[in-house]
């Protein structure tokens, strides 16, 4: 092979590998934030029925575009419907979450799966409370099998 051949298909190996790695680089991995955290395990797990009262162990969750963010708080709960909700504050104080919202979105909000229905914000601020302690207990997961040998 000639000098000018064997540098023709190293620049073609050089160009694959370049072409590559920018592909690699360019398929970004989706990071969760912590609202779709929550509501995967919600979702693999289950939650029970939330039952009326008030709630001092609900994490708030508040998203606006791809960035969440997951405070701890309270809520009331009246004939399966949230009625307020409180952010916890760093002195062990609540504040009442109060926004102005969209089209009552805050008004029959259901809960479902320990997760509450959307909220809306007018300026598209989307919060929900979830009920961690509601949620079932980890399913056991099937054992493997073992590999068959040669004995």
């Amino acid at each position: 092979m000639s000098q000018r051949m064997k540098t023709k298909v190293m620049f073609a190996l050089f160009f694959a590998l370049s072409l590559n790695i920018a592909m690699a680089q360019k398929e970004e991995k989706i990071e969760l934030n912590c609202y779709n955290k929550w509501a995967v395990k919600f979702e693999e797990r289950g939650a029970e029925e939330i039952k009326d009262g008030i709630y001092t162990d609900v994490i708030i969750s508040s998203r606006l575009g791809n960035k969440a963010t997951c405070n701890s708080g309270k809520a009331e709960v009246l004939k399966g419907k949230l009625i307020k909700c409180y952010t916890l504050l760093s002195d062990g104080t609540y504040e009442e979450i109060k926004r102005t919202w969209k089209n009552k979105s805050n008004e029959n909000v259901n809960i479902v799966g320990g997760i509450s229905k959307s909220m809306l914000t007018v300026h598209n601020e989307i919060i929900n409370v979830l009920w961690p302690s509601s949620m079932k207990a980890k399913r056991a997961k099937p054992i493997s099998a073992p590999e068959p040998t040669d004995d």
